[in-house]
């Protein structure tokens, strides 16, 4: 992604914003790619190379606490209420009156706040692997963890607590090269036994395990990714993991009306990954079906593990392309 390319903009509530910019060409909408843990506008490369040269406006922000976006300690900085508003200062800057809303992990959480928030500003939404996420005003990390658990057999959210623990930055820090080859594994499966259950993580980092890359990312991209994280430091991005194991979140969506839980009714487009052990494809396909607009929503299931825009970027671009064509702007 060139770097010339790249903007920087403090925002309403004096944060700066680092992303890539790039503006539509003649009637192509703009396409707003948001990224999740742990990652930085790197992620979308696949997607920014595809669409830039289709001639499709790109915003595409290193998130709160990545890259060259400022990374506040406080977890009530990462509200999702602040961090949307955030995304809308951007667009307000770059004159962008709608867009299409592209989220992948936690970045789907904010595309899902999106369409709560400033459903005005948006002509679609899409989800990578982590559906639409409606609100949770109840939400206890405790319960959920074992109500899941419960319902599928092992733990999926245990690794939350390891993330919410004081020093799990450093921990992290210090075994870089164990923590991305569990991040990214050459077999997704041992999210299950490694990643997921309670404790299975630190452990996994403290006897400092590794295991081969997937194919989708060289060495050089592995590189560039940890030296971007080791750069800015865990600390800041293990905030979106402690404002739900507190009340922060749950907090922020009290303030959403009920009217607002489902989807807007715009096209929505729910990618799901079979091979994803945390974000469960069924879970994420039933929620989504639930709460998108009927004769408006679309799945599609690919045979990826979680992250499918670097592993099937080819499919995803198609997807998204013919997706935005035949529906968005038809809607």
């Amino acid at each position: 992604m060139d770097p010339s390319s790249y903007k920087d903009l403090q925002t309403s509530r004096g944060i700066k914003f680092h992303y890539f910019y790039s503006p539509a060409q003649s009637s192509k909408p703009t396409l707003l790619f948001v990224h999740g843990f742990p990652s930085n506008s790197y992620d979308w490369r696949h997607q920014v190379a595809f669409f830039k040269e289709k001639g499709y406006g790109l915003v595409v922000p290193d998130m709160l606490g990545y890259g060259g976006t400022d990374k506040p300690t406080d977890p009530e900085e990462y509200k999702q209420t602040l961090i949307c508003k955030d995304l809308v200062d951007i667009l307000d800057a770059e004159k962008v009156d709608k867009a299409v809303a592209i989220g992948h992990d936690w970045g789907s959480k904010i595309v899902s706040r999106l369409a709560s928030y400033h459903a005005d500003r948006f002509i679609g939404y899409t989800f990578l692997a982590v559906g639409y996420v409606p609100p949770s005003p109840d939400f206890d990390y405790e319960k959920v963890t074992a109500m899941i658990k419960q319902a599928v057999g092992y733990e999926i959210m245990g690794y939350w607590g390891f993330f919410s623990e004081e020093g799990a930055d450093k921990v992290i820090e210090e075994h870089i090269d164990s923590f991305y080859s569990i991040l990214y594994p050459q077999d997704p499966r041992s999210w299950v036994t490694d990643m997921a259950p309670s404790g299975a993580l630190k452990a996994w980092l403290l006897a400092n395990k590794t295991g081969p890359l997937p194919g989708y990312i060289t060495e050089e991209e592995k590189k560039i990714h940890t030296s971007i994280l080791l750069k800015g430091g865990l600390a800041a991005p293990l905030n979106w993991y402690k404002v739900m194991t507190s009340t922060i979140a749950k907090d922020d969506d009290k303030n959403i009306p009920l009217t607002s839980y489902p989807l807007p009714r715009v096209p929505a487009l729910f990618i799901g990954c079979t091979k994803d052990y945390i974000c469960l494809l069924p879970m994420h396909k039933m929620s989504f079906e639930k709460l998108a607009p009927e004769g408006l929503s679309k799945v599609v299931e690919l045979d990826a593990d979680h992250w499918v825009m670097l592993s099937h970027r080819e499919q995803v671009n198609k997807e998204l392309e013919e997706w935005i064509e035949q529906s968005v702007l038809k809607a």
